[in-house]
């Protein structure tokens, strides 16, 4: 393994990475991984990566896992980057791609970072993890923990998507619905208390009380930069909540850059749903990220974008202004709509918070923010089936006809 410690975002307090440490042993702040980077590159470069099966771990030495024989694994990763020619020619832009995260084995870009912590947990012994999330994170963590044979406790909104809670439920999660009380985050409320009384190791969406499952998220980076030839592009967008996705993904092209695999990072879009937008309004209005506030009544269709505080502002809004980026919200119409282009156009069957970016694109290229000559890769990061109620609601009722081709006939006039 080529982590050199741990250290703090808060205090700067750095730790050896000891077995259960997920936060700041001196201020219980946000940890970090630094690695040995000349080590690694004496060891992996582009040649090295060529020979090896797309994937998460394709890039061992770049995640925190000591041992192979820890890693939990059911093929997460080594998603397409899909040329979309039709979108493209519709917005008018010269190129874009859609990195599309819906085929990974629960349908989201989640089993990265869940494939990543989980593997952590075992190398630490864990017998049992606890989670809070919307439901895609949460999913993914019940794969991995029913893969190892670790028990799964899950904290979810009241009103999580009755197909997540279905999926949820098939892996022999524990799930729990939590109703909100006041104002922040009930199901981590929970998830703190549980990891604070019975110890069990916690891998929640964000990276504020885990340092290791972010880390599987940079992987999306490198597969892009592979992708396009060891090129980065003008600009990626990305859906946010609390921030942990960008953060990621921020992370990844800065460390490519930093082994001198690619020449320059992209410039980052955090993309967030009006209802819930405490990130892109910091961003606007420079508010320091330990001074956000809590979102008073999230309310958006996109339930996966839904963090009322966004945990990793303080690694994701340092990110998009060192990429020179930029942040948007956007209405749940557009979002909707956004949905429907998706899969009418590129035949990419998104949930609502999947099809955020494009959403979000669309707004950015209005305003002149994204230029029409650029090359855009807009993350598409959860499958429709996720929310088969809202795909309902925009899908239009077939009609019903006897076996009588005259009909069809006046159908089809």
């Amino acid at each position: 393994m080529f982590v050199e410690g741990l250290k703090c975002l808060r205090c700067g307090q750095k730790h050896a990475p000891t077995k259960g440490l997920y936060t700041c042993e001196k201020c219980g702040g946000k940890l970090e991984i630094l690695y040995d980077y000349d080590s690694i590159a004496d060891v992996v470069g582009k040649r090295e990566f060529a020979k090896r099966r797309a994937g998460v771990w394709k890039y061992f030495e770049l995640l925190p896992v000591a041992s192979r024989k820890n890693i939990v694994t059911l093929g997460e990763g080594g998603m397409p980057l899909l040329e979309a020619k039709n979108l493209a020619r519709e917005l008018g832009l010269r190129r874009l791609l859609l990195k599309d995260e819906t085929k990974n084995p629960t349908a989201s870009f989640k089993d990265r970072p869940m494939s990543v912590g989980l593997s952590k947990a075992v190398e630490f012994g864990a017998r049992k993890v606890v989670t809070a999330s919307s439901g895609n994170a949460a999913i993914a963590l019940a794969a991995y923990a029913a893969k190892a044979g670790v028990g799964c406790y899950a904290f979810v909104p009241a009103g999580a998507a009755a197909g997540k809670l279905a999926q949820l439920s098939m892996y022999g999660a524990h799930v729990v619905k939590v109703a909100r009380k006041g104002v922040g985050d009930p199901t981590y409320e929970l998830m703190r208390a549980a990891w604070g009384k019975f110890g069990w190791h916690p891998i929640p969406s964000c990276g504020a009380f885990n340092p290791y499952q972010p880390e599987g998220s940079k992987t999306m980076s490198y597969e892009v930069c592979e992708q396009l030839g060891w090129r980065v592009p003008d600009w990626v967008v990305v859906p946010v909540g609390a921030g942990t996705l960008l953060s990621g993904n921020a992370k990844g092209y800065f460390e490519f850059e930093q082994l001198g695999l690619v020449k320059g990072v992209p410039r980052l879009a955090a993309v967030q749903a009006e209802g819930c937008a405490p990130l892109v309004k910091a961003f606007r209005e420079g508010t320091p990220p330990y001074e956000i506030p809590t979102w008073p009544n999230p309310n958006t269709v996109a339930s996966g974008l839904v963090d009322p505080y966004p945990w990793d502002a303080d690694t994701a809004i340092p990110a998009i202004k060192r990429s020179r980026g930029a942040a948007q919200a956007v209405s749940d119409a557009e979002i909707l709509e956004a949905e429907k282009l998706l899969a009418r156009s590129e035949g990419v069957f998104a949930e609502p918070s999947g099809a955020a970016g494009l959403a979000g694109l669309r707004k950015l290229l209005e305003a002149g923010v994204v230029d029409r000559s650029d090359v855009v890769v807009v993350e598409v990061t959860g499958g429709g089936l996720k929310d088969v109620r809202t795909a309902m609601k925009l899908a239009e009722e077939p009609p019903v006809i006897e076996p009588e081709l005259d009909q069809f006939k006046k159908l089809i006039k």
